[in-house]
């Protein structure tokens, strides 16, 4: 335990050393835990059952309503676009300013968010291909893959809307505001289709976006802002969970009549507002605590490999359900029904297991989102190479922090992953 501190404790002092002295850390723990939250969320709120003969998903929230405010802290994805509009905003003005073509920016940009994709599909269109040539029922495997694919339309959104960068980067986030309400009134109120909820998909992501743009142009440099975000995003998310018909829950809930999340809904871009105006007044604390070379690599290395995260963390989660079939019976927390107190203790119990399945993930498919190899010919990569000594990890840290070619006009454009 001691020489694996020690080895920690280089790689740190290390992504420490080759970390710009301006950049702004606490956007990237803001990213981190906004990830993490993601992550975590679906590995609680995904159960896998074998209660109807074959592989099935449900929800504890299905089971448990009252689990509901778990939701609350999981569903993270509004500081995703937050962060996500910040970055996008100043790394497309510091393009300019260089004189990149917006070609140019936005297809480095994209690049960047769909290399990792190309693995996940592949390596599930074999497997898919083989589990029904070896006999698996149709259900079982569209199930699968419906769940290990559905992150992807958060990508999908997430790079439209940097695509959109300098489009919407000076809109107020009330116009995207507006049309979620104006949408939900035609849809709820006046009884309109269900397929106008839709652009919600859009209005409703764009609205943290655009708040993380004029975060970005300096918005928020007093904290009443950010409080009244927090403060006015709370009280109308309150409302309209309690007197407006919207569901408690921030997520998608099997069999509920309505998702707050699948389109976004009103109440949801609230919530979101009062995710934004907390995040926004953590900054400062935030950044206190990256001062700490622990902490901060820890940051860096999964914001180097964020994309890799996202997509294979619910393969993670099928590969330790699909290998627990081999026992002689239904294993508590991973196969059977999330219904009671005692599946939510068994599942925490699940969530390291999860972890190292997905640490095995990562190992094997970082480098398609990384993207570069590490040499160690000149003085900022041989940082790289002396941290590589210390774990692979840390040597793609500091690559990706003082890497060549990297401009130190735009420090947070270097790590980029939705």
């Amino acid at each position: 335990m001691r020489k694996l501190r020690a080895r920690w404790s280089a790689v740190a002092g290390r992504v420490e050393a080759a970390t710009p002295a301006g950049r702004d850390r606490a956007v990237d723990a803001l990213r981190a835990f906004a990830i993490l939250g993601v992550v975590l969320g679906h590995w609680l709120v995904t159960a896998m059952t074998t209660a109807d003969g074959g592989l099935s998903t449900t929800s504890p929230l299905s089971h448990m309503p009252w689990l509901a405010p778990v939701s609350w802290v999981f569903q993270t994805l509004s500081v995703f676009f937050l962060v996500g509009g910040r970055v996008g905003a100043r790394s497309h003005a510091a393009a300019r300013e260089r004189g990149v073509s917006y070609g140019a920016w936005v297809g480095r940009r994209l690049a960047r968010l769909f290399r990792p994709v190309a693995a996940v599909l592949g390596l599930w269109a074999v497997t898919a291909v083989g589990m029904l040539l070896g006999g698996a029922e149709l259900d079982t495997v569209h199930a699968l893959v419906r769940l290990v694919l559905s992150p992807l339309w958060f990508l999908l959104v997430f790079a439209a809307l940097t695509a959109a960068t300098p489009l919407v980067a000076r809109m107020s986030p009330l116009w995207p505001l507006g049309v979620v309400a104006a949408v939900d009134l035609w849809r709820f109120g006046l009884e309109g289709p269900a397929w106008i909820g839709w652009v919600n998909v859009a209005a409703g992501w764009l609205v943290p976006y655009t708040l993380g743009a004029a975060w970005a142009r300096g918005a928020f440099a007093r904290r009443t802002p950010a409080a009244l975000l927090l403060l006015g995003g709370a009280a109308a998310t309150a409302a309209l969970v309690l007197w407006g018909g919207y569901p408690a829950s921030m997520v998608g809930v099997p069999g509920a009549p309505i998702s707050n999340l699948n389109p976004p809904t009103l109440a949801a871009a609230a919530f979101g507002l009062a995710q934004c105006g907390l995040a926004l007044l953590l900054r400062d604390p935030l950044a206190r605590a990256m001062r700490r070379p622990g902490a901060w690599a820890a940051v860096a290395l999964l914001n180097l490999s964020a994309m890799t995260v996202f997509l294979w963390h619910q393969t993670a989660m099928m590969a330790v359900t699909a290998l627990g079939l081999l026992a002689p019976a239904d294993l508590p927390g991973l196969h059977t029904v999330p219904d009671s107190p005692q599946w939510i203790a068994v599942r925490l119990l699940w969530l390291p297991v999860f972890a190292a399945a997905l640490a095995v993930c990562w190992s094997a498919f970082r480098a398609y989102e990384q993207g570069v190899r590490l040499r160690r010919s000149t003085p900022s990569r041989t940082v790289a190479g002396s941290v590589g000594s210390a774990g692979s990890a840390g040597s793609a840290a500091a690559a990706g922090l003082v890497g060549p070619g990297r401009p130190r006009v735009a420090r947070e454009e270097v790590i980029t992953h939705a």
